[in-house]
């Protein structure tokens, strides 16, 4: 697959079978992921696979809304995508480079976010990005020590629906030259 035809043709799952996903799979999609973009090459971002059970029930049951928590309930797993604070859009003395302050990390995450969906789809996965969730809860949860900052969680299996693609606006609205 080609990257304009994986842009194009991947779309947000909220169905999945039950098959559990192959360890050495995930770890190709990370690597894959591995290669975004991040401020000063500084990689800030990380990843949890959730599996247990247990864990995922928690989530479920207290810490997502009902909607996002009946996807991630189908979903074999969930990931939550972390990332390390305080480097990203920063000196090395700690001032920020730019008047966006610390919000290159938000940047990072949300590219890294973006190849690992697309990467999914290089290996028939579905996901999708969840935002909505009780964000201090899952951080406890998860035990994320104080310099790491949860920043979204990823639906990740094989998809059970094929959804069509929403409209998209026309390229005279999101362009303008000057």
């Amino acid at each position: 697959m080609n990257v304009i035809d994986c842009l194009k043709g991947r779309r947000s799952i909220r169905k999945y079978k039950p098959d559990p996903i192959d360890h050495s799979v995930i770890e190709s999609v990370i690597s894959a992921a591995s290669y975004s973009p991040s401020w000063k090459n500084t990689q800030i971002t990380r990843y949890i696979a959730i599996e247990d059970s247990a864990v995922l029930e928690k989530i479920t049951g207290k810490y997502t809304r009902e909607h996002n928590a009946n996807i991630i309930r189908q979903a074999p797993m969930l990931m939550a995508v972390t990332f390390m604070k305080g480097l990203s859009g920063f000196e090395r003395d700690g001032s920020y480079t730019t008047k966006k302050g610390d919000r290159w990390q938000m940047f990072d995450v949300g590219a890294a976010c973006q190849s690992f969906c697309l990467a999914a789809a290089e290996y028939g996965l579905g996901t999708v990005i969840l935002g909505i969730f009780d964000e201090e809860e899952i951080t406890s949860l998860l035990n994320l020590p104080k310099e790491q900052e949860l920043a979204a969680l990823i639906a990740i299996g094989c998809p059970d629906e094929a959804p069509s693609a929403p409209k998209r606006k026309s390229v005279e609205e999101l362009l303008e030259y000057r």
